[in-house]
């Protein structure tokens, strides 16, 4: 997310971050974030459910170090094939 002048925000390390994983199985995506964090270390919410039933979304709150760590997670999550979007 960029500021109006088109920089970077100034983010303060380390600090706690929030992903929206967005997928169709509830037990899928909760194996991917096993997978990738220690999962007592992070907050797990249950997200919204689609209209339709077929999309569910889990809210996860880390702390992370830094932006590597942030964009690692981020990456981790993305190319996750239990995982359709990560906000």
């Amino acid at each position: 997310m960029q500021n109006v002048s088109g920089c970077k925000p100034d983010i303060q390390y380390p600090c706690r971050w929030q992903y929206r994983l967005i997928g169709e199985d509830r037990a899928a995506i909760m194996a991917a974030i096993h997978a990738s964090v220690d999962v007592t270390t992070c907050v797990i919410a249950e997200g919204n459910v689609s209209s339709g039933g077929r999309y569910l979304s889990i809210n996860l709150e880390i702390t992370v170090g830094d932006e590597a760590e942030r964009l690692r997670l981020y990456q981790c999550f993305a190319g996750h094939p239990a995982i359709r979007v990560v906000l």
